[in-house]
């Protein structure tokens, strides 16, 4: 009886071995690029001194609370983009929405081939209040320095502006036409949630019935040290972007002396909701695309990326434990929760009659903004706490991996990125790009500037956003060759982008 026992435990040791060996061999690693570089040539001083000057204009979104300066930062801003890019003011046609959002139209010679659009955002987030001796160099500088832009607007989002702005100016000065519509749209309050920018251009689209081939905004990146082991720089091509809802949580009470307080005070009740939501977080799960994101990495990961990717029927619970311990991976398997703002009181001896909080999530594609008011007001269990909406979006759509605008970029980014693994990705963030999918059902998030964890990450809306010359380079290089490869209606094979005639 032992000896069949034994027998038995070895055989399904020896079988399970097996089959996850065999499933790991499912992954067949992403070939060399063929890297073929670009042969446009850039006058680096010239374009980083453009870039630097943009930055050094306060074009901060603050809504209804802009002064007379902040109108006069964009103002100025917009002179600047007018003298630098004479060929992209005069030839292209050009809407003004809002109040300083900009759309150009180049028009193409092929009225069967959709358009496409490439996008940035004018305005930048303010430095934090107390930080500013902390920046390397001021935050509005735009100072040049250690191969390095540095300013707020370097990597969010000015150089997105200046880049395709050098590119379309640079196509148009050497005579390119394209057959294929090109849009460019910048928005001014991206950072505010882009409901006067991104949102009307939308609209203006919607109302014209006008359907794009694809959409490119940011929102991705290239990427080091995010996965351990791995070599490879990712290229992180978005394809969905998670939802965003800030909820306003008040208790009321009766205020009165500190000398005889009640049992419990308005900010203490807040304080035990708010403690209540931090250690009830929405539950956390391997979605589609981030499921996608990890095959993309394991092929090309050790092997032992292979053995969990390849066997997640065994594996995805201890691995969704793992990466909920770090905040950059947490915030991609969940609908994460952040409270950033806690109000309560005006004097030290005088028991306030009223606390609040905003607590902002980032809701995550499969659920919504009604999902997480009805978690709040569980994880809350506390009628006392009355809990409001204050704004929000619904998670966007999740775009193809297989259609003629992911192809188009991703072929690019082989192109230009030396040795790079693109995969799909979900971005946490909020863009202007997710008004976008009900004229476009192909919406992509990405940008070519090398990001190294955890380091680089915290620089956008952070002290000393900076970004590498080179890496500006490439950008620039990046949307001349994206707006070229996009001129046919299928994505020539890969490694031959530029055997056609445009």
């Amino acid at each position: 009886m032992l000896r069949n026992a034994c027998f038995f435990v070895f055989s399904s040791i020896i079988t399970l071995a097996c089959v996850l060996l065999f499933n790991s061999l499912g992954f067949t690693p992403t070939p060399p690029n063929l890297f073929r570089g670009s042969t446009l040539e850039v006058n680096v001083s010239e374009v980083t001194s453009r870039l630097s000057k943009a930055l050094q204009f306060r074009t901060i979104s603050r809504g209804s609370n802009a002064t007379a300066a902040d109108e006069a930062a964009f103002d100025a801003l917009q002179a600047l983009l007018r003298d630098a890019f004479p060929f992209v003011h005069t030839r292209l046609h050009q809407e003004r929405l809002d109040c300083h959002s900009r759309l150009f139209r180049w028009n193409g010679t092929d009225s069967s081939l959709r358009p496409m659009l490439l996008m940035s955002h004018l305005d930048v987030v303010p430095v934090e209040e107390g930080t500013e001796s902390d920046w390397t160099h001021d935050a509005f500088s735009g100072a040049i320095a250690d191969g390095y832009v540095w300013g707020r607007g370097a990597l969010d989002m000015k150089s997105g502006v200046l880049s395709i702005l050098e590119a379309v100016e640079h196509l148009l000065a050497t005579g390119f036409t394209p057959r294929r519509t090109v849009y460019i749209a910048f928005g001014h309050d991206e950072e505010l949630g882009g409901k006067h920018g991104g949102a009307r251009t939308a609209e203006l689209f919607e109302s014209r019935g006008e359907i794009l081939e694809f959409v490119i905004d940011e929102g991705g990146a290239n990427v080091h040290g995010v996965f351990p082991g791995v070599t490879r720089p990712l290229g992180l091509l978005g394809i969905a972007e998670k939802g965003d809802a800030t909820l306003r949580l008040e208790v009321e009470l009766d205020g009165g002396h500190s000398s005889m307080p009640p049992m419990e005070s308005a900010i203490g009740i807040l304080g035990r909701a708010v403690d209540r939501m931090e250690k009830h977080q929405m539950p956390a799960s391997i979605s589609d695309v981030f499921r996608a994101s990890l095959q993309g990495v394991a092929a090309d990961g050790p092997w032992i990326y292979r053995l969990i990717v390849g066997n997640m029927w065994l594996f995805e619970r201890p691995l969704l434990w793992a990466l909920q311990q770090t905040p950059s991976t947490n915030a991609i398997v969940r609908t994460t929760t952040a409270v950033t703002v806690f109000t309560a009181g005006t004097k030290d001896n005088v028991l306030p009659k009223r606390a609040t909080a905003l607590v902002n999530f980032r809701i995550r594609p499969g659920e919504t903004v009604d999902d997480v008011v009805q978690h709040t007001v569980r994880a809350i269990g506390d009628s006392r706490v009355r809990v409001s909406v204050k704004e929000s979006n619904d998670p966007s759509h999740t775009s193809s991996t297989t259609s003629y605008g992911y192809e188009v970029i991703k072929s690019t980014i082989q192109e230009l990125i030396p040795d790079v693994v693109v995969v799909p990705y979900l971005v946490t963030a909020a863009t202007d790009s997710k008004f976008f999918h009900s004229v476009s059902d192909s919406v992509y998030r990405y940008m070519p500037f090398t990001l190294t964890a955890p380091h680089d990450l915290t620089r956008i809306h952070g002290t000393d956003e900076r970004i590498a010359v080179e890496d500006y380079v490439t950008m620039i290089k990046f949307f001349v060759e994206l707006v070229r490869n996009a001129q046919l209606p299928d994505v020539p094979a890969r490694g031959h982008l530029h055997d056609h005639e445009l």
